[in-house]
């Protein structure tokens, strides 16, 4: 289908192969041709691109697949928004199924929040929209000046769930996390099942590195006209040191079926160590269902040889190296949502229709 019959492109901002395969899918359901670009890293490592069609006055969609390297994707996205931007595209919307930095959404001791700077600099890059799924917190769609849809892969891998795993009835929804207690249970409750939630996991969290928890207190001193603040002794019970709990498991998970739920599976050892506890409390099937798997460093040989029966992650990241390495991650494809996105921004249809049944802690 050419443009004058779909009134809007598609371009790729991908310089890997193995990185277009989802935008190949997704131009294949909107019945449209990937547009024509070049995306290519000189002898210098400069990113370059370079747009082989006139792209005036029409709505553009980039689709970006985040590969491993995070940092040269980001710039390709950044210079192909800007070269359409330059050639006069009436509208720039990026679709970035996996959001990169967004686990930096909050203000980490004297550190920054690099997922606002990004959106900062996306926008003054020229993108007007973007689609996004499962972002690892909703606020983050404050961080941006332009319009966010973020979409939920929630009900592919709820359909896998029912479709793939024999006995699923005999399953209980598991939270590795108190955190992701909200998530377990919008799984838990869509399904009609039970809920278990881990407690006491030895790492760091989120919450563990507030702003300023650590800061040195203030050292009083006489002379000083601006005395620092009198605290209590280090000794007493107020200054003592937070010391997590053994790990626990709240829930019945005896004789059943495991299925533990999160947004991203990058760093697999809180996995294992969750899977060899349920293990121990006596489920005898461990699944893993994420929507981002990024399956970073040895991540696919600690799978292979852990607890865990099979991990399912969606095709927001590429992980077929991953998945040759290691035959228990299975993969859900979510190219019919972020195409059905697509035609509907560009028709001006309403998005409901693809939340529909997603419910508000999802």
């Amino acid at each position: 289908m050419n443009v004058a019959k779909s009134g809007y492109r598609v371009f790729s901002a991908n310089s890997s192969e193995a990185c277009t395969e989802l935008a190949k899918k997704i131009t294949e359901r909107l019945g449209v041709e990937l547009g024509k670009s070049v995306v290519y890293q000189e002898s210098n490592r400069e990113t370059r691109v370079d747009v082989k069609e006139s792209v005036r006055g029409q709505t553009i969609f980039i689709i970006q697949t985040i590969q491993r390297d995070v940092n040269t994707a980001i710039m390709e996205l950044l210079v192909m928004a800007y070269a359409l931007k330059t050639a006069c595209a009436k509208n720039i919307i990026g679709v970035i199924p996996y959001f990169p930095y967004s686990k930096q959404c909050k203000m980490r001791k004297r550190g920054s929040i690099v997922c606002k700077l990004l959106a900062s600099m996306l926008a003054k890059a020229g993108l007007t929209h973007i689609i996004t799924m499962d972002l690892h917190q909703k606020e983050i769609q404050g961080f941006f000046s332009f319009p966010v849809d973020n979409l939920r892969a929630s009900p592919f891998l709820l359909q896998y769930i029912q479709e793939e795993i024999p006995d699923y009835r005999n399953a209980v929804i598991v939270a590795k996390s108190p955190s992701a207690a909200k998530r377990a249970q919008s799984y838990a409750e869509r399904l009609r099942l039970g809920l278990a939630v881990m407690h006491g996991e030895a790492h760091s969290s989120e919450s563990d590195m507030a702003d300023g928890r650590h800061s040195p207190p203030c050292v009083r001193n006489s002379s000083s006209g601006h005395p620092g603040l009198e605290l209590p002794s280090p000794n007493s019970s107020l200054m003592m040191a937070k010391e997590k709990p053994p790990i626990t498991v709240v829930g019945d998970v005896g004789g059943r079926i495991a299925i533990i739920v999160d947004d991203i599976i990058d760093d697999v050892e809180d996995f294992v160590a969750a899977a060899e506890t349920l293990k121990e409390r006596g489920a005898y099937k461990i699944y893993i269902m994420a929507t981002h798997g990024l399956l970073s460093g040895d991540a696919p040989r600690l799978i292979e040889e852990s607890k865990i029966d099979e991990v399912v992650v969606t095709n927001t990241v590429p992980h077929e190296v991953q998945k040759l390495q290691c035959p228990k991650i299975k993969t859900v494809d979510v190219s019919m949502i972020l195409a059905e996105a697509i035609r509907r921004i560009h028709n001006g249809e309403s998005m409901a229709y693809l939340f529909r049944n997603i419910t508000v802690d999802d």
